[in-house]
């Protein structure tokens, strides 16, 4: 945890050294406060009219300096915690955008989230009372006994007896109760995931009369995590009694020593001033100890939200630029030089032995049964993850020779379950090219035949679209992700299943559009139906992860089994349902 808090830190150090100077400052101030009010005593007894005025007014200037302290060292903590977690959440985000998916595949959503959020609140909350109460208990401890010996040593030394034994109870506590807290933080993945699946399938869970079933999962992640941090609690329950015993254990031997007027190694008698003063500090050391046990109760809580933040910290990108990157794509030629590739070491190779070269500016069709690899196939492409085995070329180049970004914006993929951002349809459309002119942006949703429904909304372009695009229809948000990777006039442009949702005479549309408007733009058509196909230059048939089958329609029709099986499939569907 200390690392991260010293990397995270940063420019916020300033702000953390001023808090623990002025809370140190503090502590010494209010360790001198009861002394002071000793001797007012003492003079006032005496009727002492100057040294009561001399003694009230330090007593004055002590209490309004250690308010002074304490509250710049509240403003400087306030800007030192916040900016912290500030850092840590920037630190992170910026580390999971660096992630390739094989990084991202290693962490849920959920517990993405739950450390970007629970997490890190944890590890903001241990490092205040850190900076604040770390650095003032000890103080307050070391000055406050050396202010009660002054007083009376044999009465102080019932004070440091008892430390030693309040620190073990509190140590024994505290080891008690942290791997329950371990378990319990991690519970919050769990009501996290159960949360997020809900919310993001409300639609299906609705439809199907599934409520209660929902309802039920949440309850039970619930239960768990109530069931972990109530056990902490009750442990941690023993705390505060333990400690009160202790303290008022003491305080009752002193205000009894005192009554009997033991005499001091000075052989003064001890006063009113003197007993009130000692039960003070007697307090203040005890109540130390009871602030060092909150911090380290705090601390063994955050210790497992600091691990997790570290895991997204330390996890390295599996897929980075090279040494001396390339800038520039040549062209949209494509080459499989016999490629393998599994997504971990852990599972078979889905893709096997791919031997493929597809020409700049050619149309390919892609087609197989769920499971035969088709997007692993074309995630090799733009890198979103790298081969086990043999090589991938874009523009005669291996793709690991290029900068991420550069082949990335030249390498264009529209996926079929694709999503649109909250804000206007511009917006929207403007991540394909932030620099795009709105006559550009209307060519863009011309060709894929998104302009026409556009046009029917009230604000068109400047049509706000919901989070996730729910506002729109499937076929509808098809079509803009198709404009928006559009607008980044790629040299290769790959559709996932991404026309999956509109209709087959506007499929039509879309493929006519590229084939007059992007002659030289090397397009791959990933689909299940065979009419989205039917007129590429070339079809792929993969199976298994192998390439099955590779010509045009007419030739696969004639010698590929697999690809006559679907088509017929096909076209006896369209029959019936017209029929």
């Amino acid at each position: 945890m200390i690392r991260i808090i010293r990397h995270s830190l940063r420019e916020y150090k300033t702000p953390a050294i001023i808090t623990m100077i002025l809370v140190i400052f503090e502590g010494i101030l209010e360790c001198m406060i009861p002394y002071t009010i000793a001797q007012l005593i003492s003079v006032v007894r005496l009727a002492d009219m100057d040294g009561i005025r001399r003694y009230g007014l330090i007593l004055i200037l002590l209490a309004i300096i250690s308010l002074l302290c304490g509250a710049g060292g509240g403003i400087a903590s306030a800007d030192a915690v916040t900016g912290l977690s500030r850092n840590l959440r920037k630190d992170m985000f910026e580390r999971i955008q660096s992630f390739s998916f094989e990084n991202i595949d290693k962490f849920s959503t959920p517990s993405i989230v739950t450390r970007l959020t629970t997490d890190v609140m944890n590890v903001q909350q241990s490092f205040m009372m850190v900076i604040r109460m770390v650095m003032r208990a000890p103080v307050m401890i070391v000055f406050a006994t050396i202010m009660s010996f002054r007083i009376s040593s044999q009465i102080s030394m019932m004070f440091l007896g008892m430390i030693p034994i309040v620190a073990i109870l509190l140590f024994l506590i505290v080891r008690i109760v942290m791997p329950v807290f371990r378990r319990a933080f991690r519970k919050y993945d769990n009501l996290n995931a159960s949360v997020e699946e809900n919310i993001e399938g409300i639609r299906v869970v609705k439809t199907y009369v599934h409520e209660d079933l929902e309802e039920e999962k949440f309850r039970k992640a619930s239960r768990d995590l109530q069931a972990n941090f109530t056990t902490a609690e009750r442990i941690l329950a023993w705390n505060a009694p333990l400690l009160q015993f202790c303290i008022y254990a003491v305080i009752t031997a002193a205000l009894y020593i005192g009554a009997q007027t033991i005499i001091d190694s000075q052989g003064l008698l001890l006063n009113v001033g003197g007993i009130s003063s000692i039960v003070v500090y007697g307090m203040q050391i005890l109540m130390s100890l009871n602030i060092l046990s909150m911090v380290f109760t705090m601390i063994s809580m955050s210790m497992e939200s600091a691990e997790r933040i570290e895991e997204i910290l330390d996890e390295e990108p599996k897929i980075k630029n090279p040494a001396e990157p390339v800038y520039e794509v040549k062209d949209g030629s494509i080459d499989f030089d016999h490629v393998s590739f599994a997504y971990n070491e852990k599972t078979a190779d889905v893709l096997k032995d791919i031997d493929l070269h597809i020409r700049e500016g050619e149309t390919i069709g892609i087609v197989g049964g769920t499971g035969s690899s088709k997007t692993s196939l074309i995630s090799l492409i733009s890198r979103l993850y790298d081969v086990t085995a043999g090589r991938v070329l874009v523009g005669g180049r291996d793709v690991r020779e290029y900068d991420l970004d550069t082949l990335r914006k030249e390498v264009a993929v529209v996926l079929q379950k694709n999503v649109l951002f909250s804000g206007t349809i511009k917006d929207n459309l403007r991540w394909g090219n932030p620099e795009a002119t709105d006559e550009e942006l209307v060519e863009a949703c011309r060709l894929a035949q998104a302009d026409e429904f556009i046009q029917t909304f009230p604000d068109k372009y400047d049509t706000y679209i919901e989070q996730g695009g729910t506002n729109v229809s499937g076929g509808q948000k098809q079509r803009l992700c198709i404009a928006r990777a559009l607008l980044r006039k790629p040299k290769v442009l790959i559709l996932d299943d991404s026309t999956s949702a509109v209709d087959t005479y506007t499929d039509a549309l879309i493929r006519k559009a590229f084939r007059e408007s992007l002659p030289r733009t090397t397009k791959l058509i990933i689909a299940q139906r065979i009419s989205s196909v039917q007129d590429c230059d070339r079809i792929i048939v993969l199976d298994e992860g192998r390439i099955n089958g590779i010509g045009n329609h007419e030739e696969l029709l004639e010698n590929n089994r697999i690809y006559r099986e679907v088509y017929e499939s096909q076209q006896r569907k369209a029959v019936e349902e017209h029929e």
